[in-house]
């Protein structure tokens, strides 16, 4: 039987391989004698160096081609990754029925299939920053594959679930590794670059959906979990396009990126992290009540799941615009402003679930609520690669999104409990608005930092 640990092992052979294959780390270069900091000559070396890492001319692979190929291909990669997360709202009134249980006992594979993807995103991240990105994506492709055949076989709800937290750490391989990896081929175009890599995980949640629930109506979701499965082996051979190493950052440059977080916040790197974490958290316990429940919210209206499934479909295709609008802000005001202004309109968004419940009304509203709540996530892996070194933004992102996913987990599984106490989803939206509160109040501390505000000036 194959185990996780075998699975990490061969991956880590098999980048190791390949690494030789790319250039080699600062590290394998040997040493170079710097002049030291405060005199002429190594400031002047120091600036020099990172100017010219900026401005993408030191490696021929930033923003060339090959960079935007690359960016396609992980879209895709993303696109099909992100089944891991969209399957369980569609398919859980099915299993629901299927099992017999409660709503939040039917909610909790995607709270599982959360913690799954949360703490695979960091073990991911520090495959991806030691290894390159084709280690972590190749564990995840075959995460994905056993785990919806697994859950196929599934004979109640409890090893449903349990099976998700594999299928989690599969889906984590498509979006944190690939984001900090896509980063590292950009440097003037890094925002719309992370957006439309981040879009992926939007565009298997348009694509998904739909295709899951006419399969699930036509052949049973047991049959679609093991068609699933099947497919997302087809993926493998796309991990060739990605075997080149990301451009090596020079050392020099790396140490200026970093000192820009205490510059530029005036906080330690690992506080800032905690703070980013808590913000991540706080914004998806938010933006997890919709997305989650929608399908089974528009049953309980008798509306049907169809249109539920479909209002899912338009949400996520807004927040593909929202992405990638949201990339082209952020490289033009910095990714904390950005942040603070998607974290406000969806609260908007959650506040017009509160009064609004027709037909028609919920339709708009959930393509509202996509296109103001998109940007939110790819404005934490901007943060990251603003104010952390680049030689960890795998880690960094990875913990930072591990909150994230930590909170759609908790959100998921709250506004089914929210519900099955109250028998309506009405408290668990105003909830969601109470914990993006908390994601905005910390979103304009750090607006608001001394230390961002004068090196803005």
């Amino acid at each position: 039987m194959v185990t996780a640990r075998n699975c990490h092992a061969a991956a880590c052979r098999l980048a190791a391989g390949l690494a030789l294959l790319g250039p080699r780390s600062p590290g394998n270069q040997g040493r170079h004698q710097k002049e030291p900091l405060g005199t002429p000559n190594g400031d002047f070396k120091r600036n020099a160096q990172f100017n010219m890492f900026m401005s993408g001319t030191v490696h021929a692979g930033v923003e060339s081609p090959f960079a935007w190929f690359r960016l396609v291909v992980a879209m895709v990669l993303g696109t099909i990754g992100s089944v891991g997360m969209w399957s369980v709202p569609v398919v859980l009134p099915a299993v629901q029925a299927d099992f017999g249980v409660a709503r939040a006992d039917a909610s909790l594979p995607f709270t599982l299939g959360m913690v799954g993807f949360a703490l695979g995103g960091v073990l991911m991240g520090r495959l991806s920053d030691r290894f390159g990105i084709v280690a972590p994506v190749a564990c995840g492709i075959f995460a994905l594959g056993v785990g919806y055949v697994a859950a196929g076989f599934a004979p109640n709800i409890m090893v449903f679930a349990v099976v998700h937290v594999l299928i989690g750490f599969g889906a984590s391989a498509s979006f944190g590794p690939l984001i900090a990896d896509t980063s590292q081929w950009f440097t003037l175009r890094r925002g719309i670059a992370v957006a439309l890599v981040s879009s992926g995980n939007y565009v298997g949640g348009a694509f998904w959906p739909p295709v899951l629930h006419h399969f699930i109506a036509g052949d049973g979701w047991r049959a679609t979990h093991f068609g699933v499965g099947a497919f997302c082996a087809l993926a493998m051979p796309l991990l060739l396009a990605l075997r080149r190493r990301a451009p090596l950052q020079d050392v020099a440059a790396a140490g200026v990126v970093a000192e820009t977080t205490e510059r530029g916040l005036g906080l330690s790197p690992n506080a800032l992290q905690a703070v980013l974490c808590v913000a991540g958290l706080s914004c998806c316990v938010a933006m997890s009540m919709p997305q989650v429940h929608i399908v089974a919210y528009c049953g309980d209206l008798g509306y049907g799941v169809a249109r539920g499934a479909e209002m899912l479909s338009l949400m996520l295709g807004f927040g593909i615009v929202s992405r990638i609008a949201s990339g082209f802000i952020a490289d033009r005001i910095g990714g904390v402003p950005t942040l603070l202004l998607s974290s406000v309109l969806q609260g908007v968004a959650l506040l017009l679930y509160l009064f609004f419940d027709g037909l028609a009304s919920l339709y708009v509203i959930s393509a509202l609520f996509g296109l103001f709540q998109g940007g939110i996530v790819p404005m934490y892996a901007i943060i990251v690669r603003e104010y952390f070194s680049p030689q960890e933004a795998g880690t960094r992102l990875g913990i930072t999104l591990m909150a994230t996913l930590l909170g759609m987990a908790l959100g998921g599984w709250m506004s089914g409990v929210i519900f099955d106490l109250t028998g309506s989803y009405r408290a668990a939206f105003a909830n969601g608005l109470v914990w993006n509160l908390v994601n905005v109040s910390i979103a304009i501390w750090l607006l608001m930092r001394p230390g961002r505000r004068a090196a803005a000036a």
